[in-house]
Formats: C-alpha cells, structure tokens, sequence
C-alpha cells in the first residue's frame, strides 16, 4: 500500500502548492487538473480508511490532511456542478424571443488541423449568429470561406504563431477594434454587435497565452490582459459579452477575481463543467473556453460540440436578454482588496510587457548594429 500513501502525499501536496501566490507556470499550472486531483484524492482516501493495518499518528495525520485538500479542491470545483445555486437564469419556454436572442461558437481550431469541414458542419447546422474561431490562419479563413455568404460581417485576423483569431457575424457590427492589448503578438477583437431588437451589446474576444514551459513562462500577462478588460467591463453601463480561449479555468484565482471586477456571469455555475480540452484526453480535460457575460442575459442553450479535429471542442451558447433577467440576477460582490488586487496585476502585467518589448527592441538595435560591423 505504499503506493496509495504516496498518491496521498502527491494530492495533499499540490493541493497546497496551487494556494502559493506566485505566477509561474509549474505553480499556476496547478489551478487546472482540480477534478482529477479530487478523484485521485478520494480513491486514496478510501483506501486509507480501509487498510488492515494498526492506525498510528502518522496515518491519522495524513488522513486529517488529505481530507482538508479534498476540501478545498471540492470547493472550487462544486459550483460548477448541478448542486450549486445557478448564476445565471434558464429562459422559459413563454419567455422566449428570438429578437432578442445572441447564439454563438467559439472554436479553437488547432491551426495544423485541416479538418475544416468538422466545424464547417457544425456551423450549419447550428447557424450561430457569431463565429469566433481562434488559432485561424489563412489556411482557414480560406476554407472558412463558404460560409461568408450567411456572415456578412467579419473580422478575420490570420496568424501563423497560434494566435490568430476570426470573427464571422449575422447581425450588424460597430466600432470594431482588433487590439494588441499588452502584446504585439496577441490580438484581441473589442466590437459592438447590434442585436434583431436593435439593442446593443459589447463584445471582446480574447486568447492571451497560456503560463507553460513552451508559451509564457508565467501568467502575469494572461491575468493582466483579462482584468484590464474587466476594468474597462465595470465602467460600463450596456450589455456585455466576453468569449474565447482563455486559457484558465474558471475556478482560477483569476477568472473568479475577472467577474468580481467586470460583473459578468458565468452560465456554468450551478449546471455542469463544459470541458473543452484536451479533446485527445478524456480523463484529462477541463475548462479553458469561456462565455462570461453581463447581468441582463439569461441562458437559453449551452452545449459542447462534437470532435473537430483539435485538441479543444467547439462549445455553442444562446443567450437572450432582457430586464427581467437583470432584475433577478446579481453581479458577484466586488471588494476594495479585490480592485487593489487587480490593480497590482494591471500594473504588473503592463511593467511586463513595457520591458519585454524592450528587449526586442534592443535585440534588433543589437542586430542592425552587428550587421552595419560586418558590412564594414
């Protein structure tokens, strides 16, 4: 049974690693794998409880320990689960109205993946208002190409460095801005959807790297860019929606502290997770594409889409708003160490990047410079 003390030792561990407050990826990265943490947890547990062996302190004090990590670890994943409170109301039948309504697919689509015609059969059957397809090159945007006819209203940004993204809309789109918000590299889309009824709806569509030893070496910037939208959410007074890959999951410190600030809901909370990744890996999946969204939407439809190819699932949504919704729905309570928290994090993450592309500005003086000696 030494094996089963060992496992125990490994989830009580990284449960408490993931509480130190740092951005490294190899501490961040353990915000991710909570429910297979909590399973393994909990096969150990009962194993513990029934081995034939004398109890002795220091069996009694693994116990105690490991039932306070599954505490914790059952804390932040319960409420995405039917057991808790629902954050965002389901729409009734009677209360349905098209004109009013918003659906959506967000799709990273793996830019080596060439099975486009997965999701382009997706689409059609579906026919969401809004397409966000993330990691979109120009390889896909041309095979995307035959459902411009139905999309009028497009933003494509093709990238070949995993991070372009492309947004293909029904209804009329304002004011649209592509933005490199804290990088050259990222960009994010900020537009103004007009929905049937007229009504108006901010939109951003975001992809900030992920905290791995083969993205970004830390969160700082992925945190940063996020509540920097969310700082910007809070001032508003008008619909909002925020959708993409972001790379978190939404029991992060993060992501909760995002929607204290922005005021946005989560239709997840108190139904079910929608694991979109690692599509490959079913015993190794969790959240990383979200729809977050402000208080006078309620849910119509959430559904994770078929296997297309990538290494996440396409996730389809239908919202619709309305003021009876924004009267029975509440914000999460935001408190003054919450925006001073986020504040740091804004100001770290701009420091970040101010000094990241100093480097490269300096790499390339350096390198125009070693040119102009070799000329010579």
């Amino acid at each position: 049974m030494i094996w089963v003390e060992i496992v125990t030792v490994f989830v009580i561990w990284l449960t408490f690693w993931s509480l130190i407050p740092r951005d490294e990826w190899w501490i961040r990265g353990a915000d991710f794998p909570r429910l297979q943490i909590l399973v393994l947890g909990f096969i150990a547990l009962i194993l513990l409880l029934v081995w034939d062996q004398p109890w002795n302190l220091s069996r009694e004090i693994i116990v105690i320990a490991l039932i306070a990590a599954l505490a914790y670890q059952l804390k932040m994943v319960l409420p995405y689960t039917f057991l808790w409170k629902k954050q965002v109301k389901h729409v009734r039948k009677h209360q349905l109205n098209p004109d009013k309504q918003i659906s959506l697919i967000i799709s990273n689509v793996l830019t080596p993946n060439n099975k486009y015609h997965l999701l382009i059969e997706q689409i059609q059957k579906y026919q969401p208002d809004l397409v966000l397809t993330l990691e979109s090159d120009r390889m896909w945007q041309k095979a995307l190409s035959v459902i411009e006819k139905d999309y009028p209203y497009r933003v494509p940004v093709p990238l070949d460095n995993l991070y372009g993204m492309h947004l293909y809309s029904r209804l009329e789109l304002k004011d649209t801005e592509v933005k490199f918000i804290l990088s050259d590299e990222i960009p994010s889309i900020h537009t103004t959807v007009i929905l049937r009824s007229g009504q108006l709806v901010q939109l951003y569509c975001l992809h900030p790297k992920p905290p791995s030893p083969t993205e970004a070496k830390d969160s700082t910037l992925r945190d940063a860019e996020l509540l920097i939208v969310g700082d910007q959410i809070k001032d508003l007074d008008a619909s909002c929606i925020v959708m993409g890959d972001l790379n978190d999951v939404a029991w992060s410190r993060t992501t909760r502290l995002f929607q204290r600030i922005s005021g946005l809901l989560d239709p997840r909370v108190g139904r079910h997770f929608v694991n979109t990744f690692h599509a490959d890996y079913p015993l190794l999946r969790w959240s990383l594409d979200h729809v977050f969204h402000s208080t006078d939407f309620a849910l119509v439809r959430m559904k994770r889409l078929p296997h297309m190819g990538s290494d996440h699932f396409p996730v389809y949504v239908v919202l619709q708003t309305g003021r009876v919704f924004d009267q029975l729905q509440e914000e999460l309570e935001q408190t003054d160490a919450d925006e001073q928290e986020a504040q740091e994090n804004i100001q770290e993450g701009i420091e970040k990047a101010e000094k990241e592309e100093k480097l490269v500005t300096d790499k390339i003086t350096q390198s125009y410079k070693n040119g102009i000696k070799q000329a010579d």
